[in-house]
């Protein structure tokens, strides 16, 4: 991610979080899917961690909202919170490290022994694979639309959306999955995300479609003024959007990557998880 990119979303982040005050956040929940990627017949064997000295997590500061520095200077954000999940889970909290690195020491580091695990959005291809183990995936960030709230649109995107015109990121994944889903329906390309936006609200296009998380907070910041809605649910795709965060390990390490998804489905299972998601995703992805 961008240094650029890094400072829209974190700004968005403060302004969610001020937002967030004002909210019930009891009943604002009960309209927020949680995610679900893991099969309820599966089961995983609880790990042995006791000849483990310390399990050391890896991340980053620059990928809010997953990890990132809060006002008070303190490292926080979703992967530290989970990594720190993960410790209770595997009864190792006593002996649970977090370290954060710049991006680009962070496979050096792994491969020096200074770390055991990573959780810092590390997108699973086969170049990473050449170089990592992976979990199962924890959370996918999926695309959607967004529409203003007095566009009487409504219902199936496919429908809601035929004749009108779309807005999308030139050259993104997201324009790649539009023009082979949505063929039928006319594309308006911008440089960025911020001008399709801009012409949203000045109803130059009728809705852009892009991904979930950026928008998300989009909606909820002062930038929005308001104006706009999600349209219909959340569109996934492994092609054009990846297979989805997981969390990175030493290649051939499968027993620590079996007690990374045994960690991982519990926290799922007890709830945890969706704490954590409703605290950095409040309005949701789905």
């Amino acid at each position: 991610m961008s240094k650029i990119m890094s400072i829209f979303v974190f700004s968005l982040v403060l302004q969610l979080s001020s937002a967030l005050q004002n909210f019930d956040q009891e009943a604002f929940a009960q309209d927020v899917t949680i995610p679900n990627y893991w099969d309820e017949a599966e089961r995983f064997q609880k790990p042995d961690m006791k000849a483990q000295p310390r399990l050391r997590f890896l991340t980053t500061t620059d990928f809010p909202p997953f990890n990132f520095i809060d006002r008070k200077k303190r490292l926080t954000g979703l992967h530290v919170d989970l990594a720190r999940a993960i410790c209770a889970e595997l009864e190792v909290l006593n002996r649970c490290e977090i370290q954060a690195l710049p991006w680009g020491d962070l496979k050096k580091a792994m491969e020096n022994g200074e770390g055991d695990a990573i959780l810092a959005g590390i997108a699973i291809s086969e170049e990473t694979r050449k170089h990592y183990a992976f979990s199962r995936p924890y959370l996918r960030v999926p695309a959607r639309f967004v529409v203003r709230k007095d566009s009487a649109l409504e219902g199936s995107a496919y429908d809601a959306l035929f004749r009108k015109k779309i807005g999308v990121v030139t050259g993104s994944n997201h324009s790649g999955y539009f023009a082979e889903v949505f063929s039928a329906r006319t594309p308006v390309e911008f440089e960025t995300r911020d001008a399709a936006l801009q012409a949203l609200q000045k109803q130059e296009i009728d809705a852009v479609f892009s991904d979930a998380l950026s928008l998300s907070f989009w909606l909820a910041s002062a930038a929005s003024d308001n104006c706009c809605e999600f349209l219909d649910g959340a569109f996934e795709s492994q092609k054009h959007f990846g297979a989805g965060l997981s969390v990175a390990l030493p290649k051939g390490n499968q027993d620590m990557v079996d007690a990374m998804n045994y960690a991982l489905k519990e926290i799922n299972q007890k709830g945890t998880f969706a704490e954590l998601y409703l605290r950095y995703f409040p309005l949701g992805l789905y």
